[in-house]
């Protein structure tokens, strides 16, 4: 995957808009739960110009109950299969948002270009297996614990080496599956399984991250350290702090950003990275 470009020809991270299918998701749940919600979200988010559409059937929020796997497929198969003549059109890739083999096979079956899985392919016993045979690029996130317990008061000794100890060590677990490094892409996994300082410490050093030698996806969009630090409760009334965090990330050379606002984010960046390279266009 090569990264966007601005106005300026400099590269941007590629946007990974977030298309939730569920009816509990933190910020979204609810509204993109029916199909052509669903569906029209999806078209509008890659109008905006996300370069990967997320689209999750599980809602992994804090406190999040477990899926099943058929229910899961059942929310996000139609989606998939509406809205991939339409990816395909624009060149935007189809990420499947799952943490269970089966939803990976058949998703992919259907036209998914990519898994998101939040537990790095440890969830299901058959996702190292599943992944490695479908060949798609796999993004691998640390997350500390489950949905239903991760924010529990989680404790780290030491929160950014062992997040990144983690990650070389299922990156390593990968490749000795049979999936290529350059098929891989990490993520620290803000929200899941840190408090508010976990997520600063881990950003303000996301640098480090580049170390494990695989493309870094953060996903900071309207999480909740950014209504602790700023005092906004509401998550949609979060847009601000989001664009600042992804703007930290870019500035660290971050190459994917996983967002809700997708057409605010481009903005920024385009913005962002213009004022860096002044000229008219």
């Amino acid at each position: 995957m090569s990264p966007a470009f601005s106005a300026s020809g400099r590269p941007l991270p590629l946007l990974m808009g977030v298309l939730n299918v569920t009816p509990d998701s933190f910020s979204d749940g609810g509204r993109y739960a029916a199909p052509a919600a669903a569906l029209a979200h999806g078209k509008r988010l890659m109008e905006e110009g996300c370069a990967i559409l997320d689209i999750g059937g599980e809602s992994t929020r804090p406190g999040a109950a477990l899926l099943s796997p058929e229910d899961e497929q059942a929310r996000v198969l139609p989606v998939i299969e509406g809205l991939r003549e339409e990816a395909g059109k624009r060149g935007v890739i189809i990420s499947v948002d799952t943490r269970n083999a089966t939803t990976m096979e058949v998703a992919a079956a259907k036209g998914a270009d990519m898994i998101n899985d939040i537990s790095a392919l440890t969830h299901d016993p058959n996702a190292l297996a599943v992944a490695a045979k479908l060949g798609l690029p796999v993004v691998l996130m640390h997350m500390k614990g489950a949905p239903p317990n991760m924010q529990k008061a989680p404790h780290y000794g030491d929160v950014l080496q062992e997040i990144l100890d983690y990650l070389a060590a299922r990156i390593g677990a990968c490749e000795a599956a049979g999936i290529p490094r350059e098929k891989l892409i990490a993520d620290p996994g803000i929200g899941f399984g840190k408090t508010a300082e976990h997520n600063l410490i881990l950003q303000h050093n996301i640098t480090r991250f580049h170390e494990l030698g695989v493309p870094v996806l953060v996903g900071a969009s309207r999480k909740s350290f950014i209504g602790a630090v700023a005092g906004v409760e509401n998550a949609d009334d979060r847009l601000p702090g989001s664009l600042a965090a992804a703007l930290f990330a870019a500035q660290h050379g971050v190459q994917i950003l996983r967002v809700h606002d997708v057409a605010e984010t481009r903005q920024a960046l385009t913005i962002w990275r213009a004022l860096q390279s002044p000229r008219l266009y």
